[in-house]
């Protein structure tokens, strides 16, 4: 059912259709050459997920040429709470925290020449291959693309909980396949990588993200382990009946994260649609963010007010990261591309570069059609059990792309799909209630 009302509301509106209304902080869409009643089309899409029970509310951010023509918030937080969702809403990113966190302070580090990508773990985590002697032939590089050999998650929740305590078993894990020769998506790699950037970094992750990201970008809304006085903000997530026993707001929904501290390296961080908006348009251009001003808005992502340019990362930095690494997988370093049955949908470009969190989160980049995608929603709100989120996450981006005037949408080739099956090995990652990078 669900299926059938994406497909009929993803159509453009008839043509005597009344033009749509320009929120605050948006422009026309025409002048950034995207057709304005496609995205009413869009809006409606969304609207009729959430009466399909698909997602209780959703915020959304669709920005072309440094341009925003969408951020807007659609239903509501949650089924006890009533509140509407707007673009300042916060919502648990789930692994999206993997890119817009760890993958950045990892590129920002490269291009100090602190690290390189093909530095052993050893080098800065000695004790690091205690558990297995192959260990110390893996490199940051493996650990970005997901080929280190580790065992995608552990379900040490029910038995640890602490940095030091997690530390110790990361450490003692022993590797399921020889390093290079497999590409398995690992949650426990990516809680490496935040370990090396504590460490050459001397500070842990969140404050390094603070203070070289968030705060230039002007990201207040971004951030781990969130203040209790924003509670009201955030979009609970599930009933965790399992371990918590409780209704999960405000607290980390990945058990793993919430037992490490909040602060891990695969999942943590809260942010909003308005926030990751200017994240996502720094991506876009190339690392860099230019001066805004938050009281005059003219369309541009800009939460708060930034006096000058921001360069944040290397424009060839950016390319090398977002780029896919070869053929045997979707991924790239850090980050994933579409392939198969993506949750970009099938319009995007192959050049596209994206991540998703199993809160049912997601941020893509298409650098062809010069467009990004914010689309944060609590799908596991009250249960993890709903996945009704895959065909709307598809629906929303395909519905982008049509509404580009001056680049076809075009189907993607199909020759992706066995880089999506041999490539990412999920291994039950949601099904066990941690994230997959692409559950669609």
């Amino acid at each position: 059912m669900l299926l059938l009302s994406l497909a009929a509301c993803a159509r453009p509106g008839p043509a005597q259709a009344p033009p749509p209304a320009v929120l605050p902080g948006e422009v026309d869409p025409a002048s950034v050459q995207m057709d304005p009643e496609a995205l009413v089309a869009l809006d409606s899409l969304i609207e009729a997920a959430i009466a399909d029970g698909a997602v209780p509310g959703a915020a959304l951010a669709v920005g072309r040429r440094g341009k925003l023509v969408r951020l807007r918030g659609y239903g509501v937080l949650g089924e006890d709470d009533a509140t509407p969702v707007d673009p300042s809403t916060i919502y648990d990113l789930a692994s999206v925290t993997k890119v817009v966190g760890t993958t950045t302070a990892v590129m920002m580090l490269l291009d100090e020449g602190r690290i390189d990508l093909d530095d052993r773990v050893v080098e800065f985590l000695p004790a690091w291959a205690e558990g297995d002697p192959r260990k110390a032939r893996v490199t940051l590089r493996q650990l970005l693309l997901h080929r280190s050999g580790l065992p995608p998650f552990r379900r040490w929740f029910f038995e640890i909980e602490g940095r030091d305590a997690y530390q110790d078993a990361i450490r003692g894990e022993p590797l399921e396949a020889d390093p290079g020769t497999r590409t398995a998506y690992s949650d426990i790699g990516v809680m490496t990588l935040a370990w090396v950037v504590e460490t050459v970094a001397g500070e842990r992750l969140d404050r390094f993200l603070e203070r070289r990201l968030f705060t230039p970008l002007g990201m207040a809304d971004t951030g781990f382990v969130p203040d209790a006085a924003l509670r009201p903000r955030i979009a609970p997530t599930e009933l965790d009946t399992l371990w918590r026993r409780e209704m999960v707001r405000g607290r980390v929904h990945d058990e793993n994260a919430d037992a490490y501290g909040g602060v891990a390296g695969h999942a943590g961080l809260f942010s909003t649609a308005r926030d990751l908006a200017v994240f996502a348009e720094m991506m876009r251009s190339g690392g860099a963010a230019p001066p805004c001003d938050a009281d005059r808005p003219a369309g541009e992502p800009c939460p708060r007010t930034r006096p000058g340019s921001q360069r944040l990362l290397e424009e060839a930095t950016v390319r090398g990261f977002t780029r896919r690494a070869d053929s045997t997988s979707s991924r790239a370093l850090g980050w994933d591309t579409p392939s198969g049955r993506s949750s970009a949908g099938d319009l995007f470009s192959a050049a596209s570069f994206g991540h998703t969190g199993f809160t049912g989160t997601s941020l893509w980049v298409d650098p062809e059609r010069e467009v990004f995608v914010v689309l944060l929603t609590n799908r596991v709100h009250p249960t993890r059990a709903n996945s009704r989120h895959v065909p709307l996450r598809r629906a929303v981006h395909d519905a982008v792309a049509r509404a580009v005037r001056d680049v076809p949408a075009v189907a993607r080739e199909s020759g992706d799909r066995a880089a999506t099956s041999g490539g990412l090995e999920s291994a039950g990652l949601e099904s066990a209630g941690l994230e997959s990078a692409d559950p669609a």
